[in-house]
């Protein structure tokens, strides 16, 4: 063999070239879609409608990146290549046509189309990228690390949280520097960029040479008799507490740029998002690859929910939220209950592909994973939905300052203390369901009875 065949030999069966880098290049780029709220305001000011009615574009998003990959788990299965491409195009288009649209809203203020137009870009189109772009370099990783598959997945997965404290700077110079028009053109220029990126991802991307895929004539299991290898009862526990880890993690989050400022933080409250954006990815990493030194991964999500209690319970005592400006203490503590939420909310998901693996092998690893997925898309309608909601009917409004602008900035410091009622009693309720639906491995059994084997 020649010296240029085996060099070529090597990257094709290097992990980190087929996997590693691959699963970075598209979660980095589609885990922009938390970057939101760094230019939301400026769409809805742009296009004539309020802050209220183009919120519902990211709902819509995070419901149909749940739902793809729900209903294209088996395509993601049986070729991740079409749905790598598919997550290429779906989420660059997207980006694009949410440009145009809000160019078009500009020149025509407050037309439905230019919002239903958002909608469907930004909501729908990209949203299909996004769970399928979130899908697709999953199960390789877990085949190309399988003695370390939750460091893999981690990294893959901590590229989506850590997309926000990468792009957020660099979305806020381009709409600083872009003059007007920005907004649009900032979405172009963004199609183009993570199209190249993913593009590169899903030319990359590879299932090691020893992996043979079963198909339906060797008589591959459905996915329910999959499920049903277990009792019900222990995924149907397992979907639960991904759901509440998250529909409490977007409660909280939905809301931290305003808790911030009624601690008396205003000023740094970019830092801060930067901070907990880093807490969201370093959860994400650190959790799952912890995870993979217990016998038992669901071990890793009652800490997360032990430790989400805890640090809620003592805002919630302290009312940190509502007197914590001016008291050291207190404003530590409400940063710490922001940065252990985010810490734990990216742990919740770099965790359930290997427990789900753990549980029910990798034969249809995608496929299940995908339906698992769809937690995410009820808890994107019912997170932020609903901690808007008691913010905006318990408490009262008071001025709080100006914003750079000049502006009245106001805030509601009794509605946000109310919201820790709500992801508090959540927390416990998947706790339980932690502890009680869903059973060990038998890896954990084994393990368990060795150690009783040696007493």
């Amino acid at each position: 063999m020649g010296k240029n065949e085996t060099t070529s030999s090597g990257w094709r069966s290097n992990k980190w070239i087929r996997a590693a880098i691959p699963a970075l290049l598209l979660h980095c780029s589609i885990g922009t879609v938390y970057c939101w709220s760094i230019f939301s305001q400026e769409i809805a000011d742009y296009i004539g409608f309020s802050k209220g009615a183009t919120e519902w574009a990211f709902s819509f998003a995070i419901f149909f990146l749940g739902m793809s990959a729900a209903f294209l788990g088996n395509v993601v299965e049986k070729d991740i290549h079409k749905s790598s491409l598919i997550a290429t195009i779906c989420f660059s288009l997207g980006m694009a046509l949410t440009g145009f649209f809000i160019y078009y809203g500009g020149n025509h203020q407050g037309s439905p189309i230019a919002l239903i137009g958002i909608y469907l870009s930004y909501g729908f189109i990209m949203g299909v990228g996004l769970g399928t772009g979130y899908l697709s370099p999953v199960k390789t990783l877990m085949l190309w690390f399988q003695d370390r598959k939750g460091l893999a997945t981690g990294l893959a997965v901590a590229g989506f949280g850590a997309a926000k404290a990468i792009a957020s700077p660099i979305m806020q110079s381009m709409l600083e520097n872009l003059g007007e028009g920005g907004i649009y053109k900032m979405f172009w220029i963004l199609a183009c960029v993570y199209f190249c990126m993913m593009f590169v991802g899903h030319l990359l991307l590879k299932k090691p040479d020893g992996w043979h895929e079963p198909s339906g004539s060797e008589g591959k299991p459905s996915i329910m008799s999959v499920l049903k290898t277990k009792p019900m009862t222990n995924y149907i526990g397992i979907w639960l507490m991904f759901y509440i880890n998250i529909t409490c993690g977007l409660a909280l989050i939905s809301q931290e740029k305003m808790i911030v400022k009624c601690i008396g933080l205003a000023a740094s409250a970019g830092i801060i998002s930067t901070i907990s954006a880093i807490f969201n990815a370093g959860g994400r990493l650190g959790f799952s690859a912890w995870a993979d030194t217990m016998k038992d991964r669901n071990t890793i999500y009652k800490l997360i929910f032990i430790l989400s209690i805890a640090f809620t319970a003592l805002v919630m005592v302290t009312q940190g939220i509502k007197t914590g400006e001016g008291n050291t203490g207190l404003v530590i503590l409400v940063l710490a209950l922001i940065f252990i939420v985010n810490a734990g909310y990216g742990g919740g998901f770099s965790n359930v592909p290997t427990l789900l693996s753990d549980h029910y092998g990798m034969s249809s690893i995608s496929a299940i994973h995908g339906i698992t997925l769809s937690a995410w898309a009820f808890a994107g309608l019912t997170g932020n939905q609903v901690a808007t909601y008691i913010v905006n009917h318990s408490g009262e409004w008071i001025e709080h300052g100006t914003d750079a602008a000049g502006n009245v900035i106001k805030v509601n410091p009794v509605g946000y203390q109310n919201v820790l009622f709500f992801t508090i009693a959540l927390y416990i309720i998947a706790l339980i369901l932690c502890l009680v639906l869903v059973r060990p491995t038998e890896k954990a059994l084994e393990a368990k009875a060795a150690k009783k084997a040696a007493k």
